[in-house]
């Protein structure tokens, strides 16, 4: 697999750029952290290289000086808001969080609730904290936010919000997800500190849109992309462009709030620290990109799996035309079209010829395997093993797992779990290869080989199970599908 990012590099000189930013505020920085700070495989898509806890390990490079406060919307918690990719609420990843980043040897001394006005649901859910040993400070709604600046800084707006204690001089301040009202509990710190006498600063970490980068570089366009549900744009900052005479790329949301931001901090501070929103930021993946060409190509690939996406949840019944379209639109712009993604042309050259479903892997080294539906195996099971032959060396004829094993399975599927589809999953492939490996050579080489799935990417021309799909996100292999419903 080829890698286009310097994740060295990056976990070294990020550490230091915060460093820096810390020591200009007195010692004392609020850190908004923007995206996931763990698990960020969109970012391990579009830079080759870049590890999905990149983040988190470039932090650990300060976790003797920083401490997390976890933020969450009480209006979140009212709707029982989920994370799509995770399958819970977002109060429930409050605590996930909290005790992945424990793990982890971080600090975690507090939750805010932000924009309470009283939700039932968010005082059981700060009473549950309280009970668990954990801090727990209500932030409350303020008329006007964020345009009312007098209101805001003053007594019956920041001044009303619990203050958070904290005691170290870098405060990450991270959510579930988005609008959880991160920015507000770091601007409100700010207020209730400097009452405090306290001086410290903000600054913003996100990844995305990379400021470096050229707007129409394919690695923002895939940010435009993976954010076409949030209708975000790519924004040439031209606060940046009058202050500097140079051209940073920034958002159009960030972009449009920094007036307020602006009139925020002369509030707070007597003057604003930055003449741009691109300032706020501490973002220094761009000057970790070792190899443009890899990461362009990468980032064309994740624009193409978003569109597959989009058409998939629009074929699930999804009213989101308007992403299906900003995808599209995106498509044109990078010159791009779907068949430019290897697998997605293999696959459907194969099933126009056999007339069934039909699936295919683009291997690390560019070796293109492809699979049809059986009897007894759906495209993606029968996809992994003659992915898995090929790569160990074993004779494409060669029966992995026997049909006397596969005839039982499909039993119990049918007549005893009253299942429509006899045919094997991709998790009972790789479960009876696992029980076959300890007597069978040949299936325990299968198994071997496994991890090199990982960067692989795979295109299917039905649309998958969600066992399936799990199975290859869990592989870490790219995954595309037509839109295209599974017969019963």
């Amino acid at each position: 697999m080829k890698y286009g990012f310097d994740n060295e590099k990056y976990l070294k000189i990020q550490s230091e750029h915060i460093r820096e930013r810390i020591a200009e505020f007195g010692n004392k920085l609020y850190l908004e952290l923007g995206g996931k700070l763990f698990d960020d495989h969109h970012a391990s898509r579009v830079l080759p290289g870049f590890q999905p806890d990149s983040k988190l390990r470039m932090l650990q490079n300060l976790s003797d000086s920083a401490e997390i406060v976890i933020v969450i919307s009480a209006s979140d918690i009212e709707k029982n808001k989920m994370r799509s990719d995770l399958g819970i609420t977002y109060d429930v990843d409050v605590l996930r969080l909290r005790n992945e980043f424990m793990k982890r040897g971080f600090l975690v001394s507090s939750v805010v609730i932000t924009h309470y006005n009283g939700q039932s649901s968010a005082s059981a859910f700060h009473n549950r904290l309280e009970h668990l040993g954990i801090k727990a400070y209500y932030h409350y709604l303020i008329d006007g936010y964020p345009h009312n600046v007098a209101l805001i800084d003053s007594d019956e707006g920041f001044g009303k919000n619990e203050y958070v204690e904290t005691t170290r001089p870098l405060v990450i301040v991270t959510a579930p997800g988005p609008g959880s009202g991160k920015m507000a509990v770091c601007l409100s710190q700010l207020y209730n500190e400097q009452k405090r006498g306290i001086n410290a600063g903000y600054a913003k970490f996100e990844t995305f849109p990379v400021w470096s980068l050229p707007l129409k570089h394919p690695v923002n366009m895939a940010y435009e992309a993976a954010t076409a549900d949030l209708n975000d744009v790519n924004m040439i900052d031209p606060f940046h462009l009058d202050a500097y005479g140079k051209i940073a790329i920034n958002y159009n949301r960030d972009i449009e709030i920094f007036p307020v931001l602006n009139a925020l901090f002369e509030g707070i501070y007597g003057k604003c620290p930055y003449k741009s929103p691109t300032d706020m930021g501490v973002n220094m993946v761009g000057f970790c990109i070792s190899d443009d060409e890899v990461c362009c190509k990468a980032a064309k690939d994740e624009i193409i799996r978003r569109y597959f996406t989009a058409l998939n949840i629009m074929a699930e019944g999804g009213c989101n035309e308007n992403e299906v379209n900003k995808i599209s639109m995106l498509l044109n712009q990078a010159k791009i079209t779907v068949e430019d993604r290897k697998p997605v042309v293999a696959a459907r050259e194969r099933k126009e010829r056999s007339g069934v479903d039909c699936a295919a892997i683009e291997l690390a080294d560019g070796t293109i395997i492809t699979a049809e539906t059986s009897a007894l195996l759906g495209p993606s099971a029968a996809l992994i093993l003659n992915a898995t032959k090929h790569l160990a060396g074993i004779e494409h004829d060669l029966k992995l797992i026997p049909q006397y094993m596969i005839e039982p399975i499909q039993k119990t599927k049918v007549d005893y779990l009253r299942g429509n589809n006899p045919r094997l999953h991709t998790d009972e492939v790789l479960i009876a290869l696992s029980v076959l490996s300890p007597e069978n050579e040949n299936c325990r080489k299968a198994l071997e080989v496994l991890p090199q799935f990982v960067g692989c990417q795979v295109h299917s021309t039905v649309m998958l199970s969600e066992v399936d799909r799990k199975i290859f996100n869990k592989l870490g292999v790219g995954l595309t599908c037509d839109p295209v419903r599974k017969a019963k």
